[in-house]
């Protein structure tokens, strides 16, 4: 019986491997063109006004359609297919932009790419939340986190080089058709290998009344002040260029430092969490909290422990967020949790860098104030979910 579970553990194991191989070539692709899309739609004769338009219509679009894609992948159970389908979408249209003669067409091609990954996230995290469940919660998310954070290094880097070698704008697009193939081919293999990873996992949460636990939603409103409270990196690199004037290219590589940090902080608080439950991002919210004051008003040499902090965080919430999620949930309506999780979640992050955005214009010292009191502010809400959970599971 013994050695049975070790199989059977070893098979979720692997299959979390193939599910994570998947997102860093998904991650190479899509995040190498997030680098130099921006300019490259300046290249192509867009406007400031433009670019933010299309950035912000993109993840409005997406997180949106987010909420409608989990509640139709518990209706008709089709994860597999939904995934892959945004996967395809997700990277497939990536290389298209080395095509692209018009920024219209550029734009379009953006929003697609944000279509594809609100149709692939919610459907995808079920299918792990069955595997992670068997090897633990957090160190099954966290190590999904950690390659798919490789990812986000190896695309933009690629880039870069190929930018570097004289190949311009259409030869870093071409260069991210190899991580996006190479993904789409493994996630249909892994569906032929696995299919149905629901197997893997037993019901651990029972199924009462019709809606979601009430603690989910509470636990939702934790979530929401933490990302509230969290400034996005463009809010940060624009510090870096204005007031400690590092070069574009120190900024990308500080980015890239950033996901690095990002990715190992995942497997620590993924595995913290399989040992303390979500007490853990009571820590991850009390340290993540310093980098605004470190960053902002802080000596411009301490940039890059902000950044560490920035990234803890990040690398935190991107595995330990949804791996709580699994446990608070029944299996029939994870797909509709993660859609609305990933909705809230979004929501909060877009209105929370808006109103950062506006107050760093005004005074960073309001800046910092309102995303550490946001991110302190969820801490109480967490003790209250991790008081609820401890009693639902005695």
């Amino acid at each position: 019986m013994v050695v049975q579970t070790q199989k059977y553990n070893s098979s979720a194991l692997k299959f979390i491997f193939i599910l994570g191989f998947v997102s860093l070539c998904a991650d190479a692709t899509y995040e190498g063109a997030r680098s130099i899309t921006g300019a490259y739609l300046g290249f192509l004769g867009a406007s400031g006004t433009v670019v933010g338009l299309v950035a912000g219509l993109g993840e409005l679009i997406g997180y949106g359609l987010r909420l409608v894609i989990g509640y139709m992948s518990d209706r008709t159970q089709k994860y597999w297919l939904i995934t892959t389908l945004g996967y395809f979408i997700n990277t497939g249209v990536v290389p298209l932009l080395a095509f692209a003669g018009r920024w219209e067409t550029a734009a379009a091609l953006m929003i697609a790419e944000r279509v594809g990954k609100a149709i692939r996230t919610p459907p995808r995290d079920v299918l792990l939340s069955h595997a992670a469940i068997n090897v633990g919660k957090g160190f099954g998310f966290g190590l999904h986190e950690a390659m798919d954070q490789t990812g986000a290094v190896i695309g933009p880097l690629a880039v870069a080089g190929m930018i570097a070698w004289g190949k311009g704008y259409q030869g870093g697009f071409a260069i991210l058709v190899i991580p996006a193939v190479l993904g789409l081919i493994v996630v249909l293999v892994a569906q032929l290998l696995y299919p149905n990873p629901r197997e893997f996992e037993e019901e651990t949460v029972k199924q009462e009344g019709e809606g979601l636990p009430r603690v989910f939603w509470i636990y939702l409103g934790a979530v929401a002040l933490i990302a509230a409270g969290f400034a996005d990196f463009p809010l940060l690199a624009l510090h870096f260029q204005q007031q400690i004037h590092l070069t574009p290219s120190t900024i990308a590589l500080l980015y890239a430092f950033a996901m690095g940090v990002d990715a190992v902080a995942a497997l620590i608080f993924g595995r913290l969490f399989d040992w303390v439950g979500v007490n853990v991002l009571m820590l991850a919210a009390f340290i993540s909290s310093g980098f605004a004051p470190v960053i902002f008003l802080g000596n411009p040499n301490w940039a890059i422990w902000g950044m560490v902090l920035w990234a803890i965080g990040m690398g935190a919430q991107e595995s330990v967020l949804k791996a709580v999620v699994a446990g608070l949930v029944p299996i029939e309506r994870r797909g509709s949790a993660y859609g609305i999780f990933n909705t809230g979640y979004g929501l909060a992050w877009f209105a929370g860098s808006a109103i950062m955005g506006i107050l760093y214009d005004v005074n960073s010292l309001w800046l910092v104030a309102f995303s550490v009191v946001f991110q302190l502010a969820s801490i109480p809400v967490l003790l209250v979910v991790s008081l609820q959970a401890a009693k639902s599971q005695s």
